[in-house]
């Protein structure tokens, strides 16, 4: 994997692919502007083959007000596995205030309902993204149950929701 890290670096900058150390499977910290492109690059080129998005959750790192968005990959024909990790600052905010990141749906099929649920649990807009709404919450929910400064509302449409 060492050679991945250093054509990603060649290819897309050493300042832009950051090997983070430790951990079970390696793992590249990455900005939001290359984000697609190292994705693509992943995907189409014949060394890597990373053919399969497994998951995207999100990281809150709160009361310090940032997040990271993390992306699974797998290489089903080289048996390989790949983490990808963008870290989300105050800067990086949609019109709405939250957090954005350019959707990966164009590169893997499988992005769409994941980064859908990110959006939905923790507040993650997706841009670019062809159908983010709510997947799991009605849509008229307010505040995203994931994010550790979230607190449960009393009712909902007039169903309480607290118990006692």
């Amino acid at each position: 994997m060492n050679n991945l890290i250093q054509d990603l670096q060649s290819k897309f900058g050493v300042e832009n692919i950051q090997p983070m150390e430790g951990g079970l499977q390696q793992t590249i910290t990455l900005p939001k502007d290359i984000l697609v492109d190292v994705c693509r690059y992943l995907r189409d080129d014949s060394k890597y083959y990373f053919d399969f998005l497994s998951n995207i959750t999100a990281v809150d790192y709160f009361p310090e007000n940032r997040f990271a968005v993390v992306y699974n990959l797998a290489s089903l024909p080289f048996q390989r596995q790949l983490t990808l990790r963008v870290e989300l600052t105050m800067e990086n905010r949609d019109k709405n205030n939250l957090p954005e990141v350019p959707s990966v749906s164009s590169v893997w099929r499988t992005a769409d309902w994941h980064e859908r649920e990110a959006f939905d649990l923790m507040g993650i807009f997706f841009s670019g993204h062809p159908d983010l709404r709510r997947i799991l919450l009605p849509d008229d929910w307010q505040g995203f149950p994931l994010r550790k400064d979230y607190e449960d509302p009393e009712s909902y449409h007039g169903i309480p929701i607290k118990g006692e």
